[in-house]
């Protein structure tokens, strides 16, 4: 990534939806050659170009943190996870958990079924603690992209 690419991704921070007659401009390109420059980010699989929800102002209200400790491949718990619309992400870490995954789901009862009924059921996982979200205080996507 050159100084141009890293301009474009902080514009997209800003603002996803920006058209290229904007974007060029801002960035010192044209804005036919500011599409092919996002273009090839896009391509390479640097830059994702998504909208986001914010689940707890939608259907879906009731979220959670799970801390998942792990007897076995990390990984493979991560993967079975993930196969579930529920989970919205899984990182593997280290400390007193092995995995952290994020799920939404529609009501305190069903974040509860999901627990005991899938996560619990998945082969490896020791242990799981829940940590539900009373509020989103914070949801950020501006990554600094100078380096």
């Amino acid at each position: 990534m050159d100084d141009i690419d890293r301009a474009i991704l902080r514009e997209l921070q800003v603002d996803g939806r920006i058209p290229y007659a904007d974007l060029g401009p801002k960035v010192g390109l044209s804005p036919s050659a500011a599409r092919l420059r996002l273009q090839r980010l896009i391509d390479s699989k640097v830059v994702q170009v998504v909208g986001v929800t914010d689940p707890m102002t939608m259907s879906r209200q009731t979220m959670a943190l799970l801390g998942v400790r792990i007897g076995g491949d990390p990984r493979a718990v991560a993967d079975e996870l993930s196969r579930h619309d529920e989970v919205v992400y899984t990182v593997l870490t280290s400390g007193r958990y092995d995995l952290f995954a994020e799920v939404v789901c529609s009501s305190p009862r069903t974040l509860l079924d999901f627990i005991n009924d899938v996560v619990r059921a998945v082969d490896g996982i020791a242990s799981v603690e829940s940590f539900p979200y009373f509020a989103i205080h914070t949801h950020r996507f501006l990554w600094d992209v100078d380096q």
